[in-house]
């Protein structure tokens, strides 16, 4: 196994940041603040299929994040812990129903404290990364199985 991009994974990865990029700021009420669900983040399936989709969707989340008017806070901290959900879910990818799992996590572990540092939002820790949490299950794992679903007979050519 080589560790290099070839320029079709170099393009898929573009076009998951693309498409997370589009997806959020359509639904950017939805998107942001302290109770949302980014549809984008049934996108963090995708490490089950390529290792593009690592890049791909932290590059789409750091950019979602800059156009929709992030705080510098966000766009660091909101977008590492969608790079730690996607590099934790290519990991276990030989489990589909793990996969949205990293996700999941990472983001109620963090996000509660960059809505609380980075926005003043002042709501219980627990609360907000319950919130957060709730979110991410829509987002990443019921959204993210559906499209799952949609791409396992393509599984074989999107690597």
């Amino acid at each position: 196994m080589h560790n290099e991009f070839t320029s079709r994974q170099l393009a898929l990865g573009a076009i998951i940041a693309a498409l997370y990029v589009v997806i959020t700021i359509v639904f950017a009420p939805i998107s942001f603040g302290y109770m949302q669900v980014r549809i984008s983040e049934a996108l963090t399936i995708l490490p089950l299929f390529t290792e593009a989709a690592v890049p791909g969707l932290f590059i789409g989340c750091v950019l979602a994040n800059l156009l929709g008017g992030a705080v510098p806070l966000d766009i660091v901290f909101g977008s590492i812990a969608t790079l730690i959900g996607a590099v934790l879910a290519r990991a276990l990818r030989s489990n589909r129903w793990l996969v949205p799992i990293p996700t999941i996590v990472s983001n109620a572990i963090i996000i509660p404290l960059v809505l609380r540092y980075g926005y003043g939002v002042d709501i219980p820790y627990i609360l907000s990364a319950g919130y957060i949490a709730a979110g991410e299950f829509l987002g990443s794992f019921v959204l993210g199985e559906i499209l799952a679903s949609a791409l396992m007979k393509y599984k074989d050519h999107l690597n």
